[in-house]
């Protein structure tokens, strides 16, 4: 199965700038993740509804224009999620996820805690509240739990172009990265991207000014994190940097379904 997880910064946007369905096309995802979808589904263009053999859910905020996350997905799903039963985040729109024969897999999109201190502690408080229900989920289940989507944190210094410069700024800061700590040790999850790629200079999110794209001066905030035990069927990861369309590019991996 390939699994994709991809920040589209509105959806209506990327499917005009063309590159959306030329990325189902081309890449062929069994599972795609959609984050900052910024519309409600009875918004949506008719193509965008079950496209190209996919069924879709659409999870929006309930306010307008704002957040929202997505599922699009070929292989039909035992059931499918909206959410994770607090309202504070689920009026967000900000959860999503399907589960399958072997795992549940989570598109997620998790708060930016840049505006004020306020949204800096929804923000942790997300990482705590979404990773313990998720630890309820596998120990009822029994089941792997995949967690894509993104972040809002780049984890090490490898992980942005300007470390040094970044040290203050929410996104990485030491607490936010303490969190991505947690998520490793305490968890037990594993960072699909560096278990298999070790590579510096591989971002997911470049901000729209000073050309940082072209310059590759970018963020790698965008990930698909795996309970360690799923490791055995974990076949290979990815970020897809040539695909434009967003702030952000696809990033995934291929298991065992």
């Amino acid at each position: 199965m390939n699994i994709a997880s991809w920040n589209v910064n509105g959806i209506r946007a990327c499917v005009r700038k063309g590159t959306f369905f030329d990325y189902l096309t081309e890449y062929e995802p069994d599972v795609l993740f959609l984050q900052e979808i910024k519309v409600d589904e009875a918004s949506l263009d008719p193509s965008l509804i079950d496209p190209k053999g996919y069924a879709s859910v659409w999870a929006s905020a309930k306010r307008k224009g704002y957040s929202g996350v997505a599922l699009l997905t070929r292989i039909k799903p035992r059931d499918v999620l909206t959410g994770f039963g607090i309202d504070r985040y689920d009026d967000e729109g900000r959860v999503v996820g399907a589960e399958y024969d072997r795992f549940f897999a989570f598109g997620v999109y998790f708060p930016n805690g840049q505006k004020d201190d306020e949204r800096l502690q929804y923000k942790l408080d997300f990482y705590s509240d979404f990773f313990n229900y998720c630890a309820d989920l596998k120990q009822q289940t029994g089941k792997e739990i995949i967690i894509c989507g993104d972040y809002n944190t780049a984890h090490k210094p490898i992980d942005l172009a300007r470390p040094k410069e970044n040290e203050s700024m929410s996104g990485f800061l030491p607490i936010e990265r303490a969190w991505m700590d947690r998520i490793e040790t305490e968890y037990d999850y594993v960072d699909t991207f560096r278990h298999f790629h070790s590579e510096p200079e591989r971002y997911s999110w470049w901000t729209y000014r000073a050309n940082a794209r072209n310059r590759n001066v970018g963020w790698r905030i965008d990930y698909v994190w795996v309970t360690r035990s799923s490791l055995p069927y974990l076949k290979d990861a990815y970020i897809l940097d040539q695909v434009k369309g967003s702030d952000h590019c696809p990033v995934g991996i291929h298991i065992d379904g």
